[in-house]
């Protein structure tokens, strides 16, 4: 067997290992190596599982499943929760707390195989943004650590971006998977609610909240998907859906698909730079080359979803919190504490107009795709920013364009659309109608076989 080289894709290292031209046990290694190497500069790691990962994959070695998952090493978000390892928010208030059980998505790949390498870095209970007044600090981002990661996934990105782990699960309540997608360069997917179990997930706003994989590509997001998709009858959230072969149906072709432009998202509501704007036109080109029926799509505007997304959000975060806030305020970030804490001021009459207009805007959505398949718009008005201009009140400050998604109940994937003129990715965000999971990884797939992103890599 010849060593691993330093980046694989899943789909590319499950052929190796099929093959029996490279062991899970060798990547495994390799990868390890690389984190004790690179994690100094990135914090991608809250906590590395060395000894479990090197156990690990000498199982998935010595296993006769032939799983596409089978010794592919993974890092989990560290609101996972993992039987016997630290799972601790990314906060003081549980800098201690070792699970018993595993969240089922974790439980889920690990029967398929995958290798756990460690606990990725987030940001505080997955609402706080990066934060120096924490045990441990804020992720950095790749392709230049001066730079934010996007969170609250900002572990997961940076490591998946970075080459520590081959895929990775973050979690997505109003951006948190797809933005450190779009700033890292990656592919990142929030599945339709309730296709994915969060059972073992720490929540921040449960009407809101979906567990999802990101990963380099959007085939690969697909075979982590074949793993963790389907019903859990534990989880209150989760619901049957028709079983489907994501990578399998991915393959098919996109001619003849019909893709609604919301271009008023990035030109009006949230207006983007003109390096994005270019990005999306080439885009755009490389989707009707492929054979897309492309045409403009409008929905409300971003900053209405937006303003039901903040309400639900700082509610139910503030209810959830609301004991330990009353003894410990002071052990919370202050970034946390500015971004929770208002949610004790509004009122139960503000929280049920905003489920009452979540209804009317998923309504809304919903007849949009009578008319689509797959709605295209951007996760970010720009590359990401310095880590230095991150505002405390970021969420309340300029609207989200990736909250749409969130309250509208719809599955988003962002992949990478290009790069600016000083080399930092540009997400671009393929939208689908409800448990329409598979057609915006058939899209994402295509795009970036055509568009030809996946072959740039991040220099450390």
């Amino acid at each position: 067997m010849t060593p691993p080289p330093p980046f694989l894709t899943i789909a590319e290292a499950s052929r190796l290992i099929a093959a029996k031209k490279l062991s899970p046990l060798e990547l495994t290694r390799a990868l390890l190596e690389r984190i004790g190497t690179l994690d100094p500069q990135l914090n991608a790691f809250i906590t590395v599982t060395e000894r479990q990962a090197l156990a690990a994959a000498r199982r998935a070695q010595a296993s006769t499943d032939r799983g596409p998952l089978r010794g592919i090493p993974v890092g989990y978000k560290d609101i996972y929760q993992t039987a016997g390892v630290l799972t601790t928010a990314h906060s003081r208030l549980l800098a201690d707390n070792v699970p018993s059980e595993d969240a089922e998505a974790v439980r889920r790949l690990g029967a398929a195989g995958a290798v756990m390498l460690g606990k990725l870095a987030t940001h505080e209970f997955a609402i706080g943004g990066p934060a120096f007044d924490l045990p441990w600090p804020p992720a950095r981002n790749p392709w230049d650590t001066r730079r934010f990661t996007g969170g609250s996934s900002s572990g997961s990105g940076a490591a998946v971006a970075a080459g520590l782990v081959l895929g990775a699960l973050g979690s997505d309540t109003g951006g948190s998977i797809r933005l450190p997608a779009a700033y890292c360069g990656i592919a990142g997917l929030k599945p339709t609610p309730g296709l994915v179990s969060r059972r073992g997930v720490i929540p921040l706003a449960p009407s809101l909240d979906t567990a999802g994989p990101m990963a380099w590509t959007a085939q690969d997001c697909a075979i982590l998907l074949d793993a963790l998709a389907g019903h859990d009858p534990a989880d209150p959230a989760s619901v049957p859906s028709p079983r489907v072969g994501y990578a399998r149906a991915i393959t098919a072709p996109v001619k003849g698909l019909r893709v609604g432009l919301l271009r008023r998202f990035y030109e009006h509501d949230v207006p983007a730079t003109p390096e994005v704007l270019r990005m999306m036109n080439h885009s755009v080109s490389v989707l009707h080359d492929l054979g897309c029926r492309i045409e403009e799509a409008s929905l409300s505007p971003v900053q209405e979803f937006n303003a039901v997304g903040r309400v639900i959000i700082s509610a139910e975060a503030f209810a959830l919190h609301e004991p330990m806030l009353t003894t410990r305020l002071a052990d919370y970030s202050r970034v946390f504490r500015m971004r929770v804490l208002g949610g004790a001021l509004i009122r139960a009459a503000d929280y049920i107009a905003a489920q009452r207009r979540r209804t009317d805007l998923i309504a809304e959505a919903a007849k949009l795709f009578e008319r689509f398949d797959v709605l295209l718009s951007v996760p970010a008005a720009d590359a990401a920013p310095p880590v230095s201009e991150q505002r405390p009140d970021e969420g309340f400050a300029r609207p989200f364009l990736t909250t749409v998604a969130n309250v509208a109940a719809l599955p988003s994937l962002v992949v990478c659309g290009g790069f600016t003129a000083a080399g930092l990715p540009l997400g671009i965000e393929i939208i689908g109608p409800a448990w329409g999971d598979q057609t915006v990884l058939r899209v994402g797939h295509h795009f970036e076989m055509a568009a030809g992103t996946r072959d740039r890599r991040p220099e450390l």
